[in-house]
């Protein structure tokens, strides 16, 4: 098939999970496993998929990365699992549709709050992406996120490998926050400044719902939004999770989601086949071209903490520069209760101060700033940041190299 054509609607498929549970698939296995043991159902499901309008189906490679498949004691059938799975969905697509390789959260922590370092994350989901890559997959999907490192290690290490699109979808509660304390607006301004091609929603919750936290990403969205909500909120009966959301229901939001910015639709847990073939007559039915440009201020530069959304102009004051110690902890609390501007500058000085910049770095709420005159510092820094930092340029660094850190990394150049 062609390239994907982002400046036109799209539409992914429904759910996986909740439709292999229907057509027979045991609650706790490994569902990879489990449909490579049996091709047929997942075969069957993707065409109904493809056949009801989907642009985009993703290969149920969801959990196939090294630190899950471990779990099932399967740690070594990554690159099998990953290029047995694209094949499959390959088939189902049939020339028709597109196919993603589709990625999921470890479910791990990083230092301090658990045992991983940042670059063990970017080494699994590396692993991951090369497989895929290599099995042959149209675009990359980053999905059901729940933490920045997780997902800033995802991107980071398909870019390593690829330069296909990057689609990334965050999961929230109805206060747009991840299990993790993330604000989706911080996600966004971290993701489409790191380049991905397009950003949104699924899981968690209803269109509804969801369409709440759309609207909040609209003023500042600069790539396609995506939203991939469930059939509204499950009910459990007999154990099991019903999903009471109809077609006509699910669809009933989809043009006030275009109107707020969304082009690429699609389902999670509990949408079928019909919902997407519902969606996409709907879709069909919407004049994008008639929804009105939201205009984006020149002058409100988004940054962002791990969890916060934070908004500079071009001539923001960081106030008193913090310098790298073991009181950084301290001192970043203290700078940000007293910084009325919402901006803080820490210095990079040597290799150690990497260490206990990435240590601390999490206590960041408002937007940084990293002095540093040194490249590889700055790297290093941007690496272990999990948000969107400036630079205030007054250090002097090659410009080419800060335009590549501001292409990989989103560094803001004021």
């Amino acid at each position: 098939m062609d390239n994907i054509p982002l400046s036109r609607p799209l539409i992914l498929d429904g759910a996986t999970g909740s439709e292999l549970l229907k057509r027979g698939m045991p609650a706790g296995v490994c569902t990879e496993q489990w449909v490579l043991d049996r091709p047929g159902v997942l075969l069957g499901l993707q065409r109904e998929y493809v056949a009801a309008g989907s642009d985009i189906i993703l290969a149920p490679t969801f959990c196939a990365n090294v630190i899950k498949l471990e779990e099932y004691g399967l740690a070594d059938k990554v690159e099998e699992y990953n290029h047995r799975l694209v094949a499959l969905a390959k088939e189902a697509a049939d020339g028709k549709a597109w196919v993603a390789g589709d990625m999921a959260p470890t479910g791990k922590f990083i230092q301090p709050f658990g045992e991983l370092e940042f670059e063990d994350l970017v080494k699994v989901y590396r692993q991951q992406a090369a497989a895929l890559e290599d099995a042959g997959v149209d675009l990359f999907m980053v999905e059901t996120s729940m933490t920045m490192p997780d997902v800033r290690a995802a991107v980071l290490a398909i870019r390593e490998v690829s330069e296909k699109p990057v689609f990334v979808s965050f999961t929230c509660d109805e206060n747009g926050r991840t299990l993790s304390g993330t604000d989706v607006l911080a996600a966004l301004i971290v993701m489409q400044g790191m380049g991905v091609n397009a950003f949104g929603l699924n899981c968690s919750c209803g269109p509804d719902q969801m369409l709440e936290q759309i609207r909040r990403l609209t003023p500042y969205a600069r790539v396609p939004l995506l939203a991939k909500p469930n059939a509204g909120l499950p009910e459990m009966e007999n154990g099991e999770a019903h999903y009471h959301c109809s077609p006509k229901e699910f669809c009933s939001y989809t043009r006030a989601m275009a109107e707020a910015g969304v082009r690429i639709f699609g389902g999670c847990c509990g949408t079928t086949p019909d919902h997407i073939a519902a969606l996409k007559e709907t879709v069909s039915q919407i004049d994008f071209g008639a929804i009105p440009t939201v205009e984006h201020d020149p002058d409100v530069i988004p940054c962002a903490s791990e969890t916060e959304a934070r908004f500079i102009t071009p001539d923001v004051d960081v106030g008193e520069t913090i310098e790298c110690s073991s009181d950084l902890m301290e001192d970043i609390l203290e700078a940000e209760e007293n910084c009325p501007q919402g901006a803080l500058k820490i210095d990079i000085l040597e290799e150690d101060d990497l260490t206990v910049f990435a240590e601390n770095q999490y206590a960041i709420k408002d937007a940084l700033c990293i002095g540093t005159d040194v490249p590889e510092l700055l790297e290093g820094a941007l690496r272990a940041f999990q948000g969107r930092a400036f630079w205030d340029g007054t250090e002097e660094l090659d410009p080419e190299f800060l335009q590549k850190m501001r292409q990989k990394y989103g560094l803001v150049l004021l």
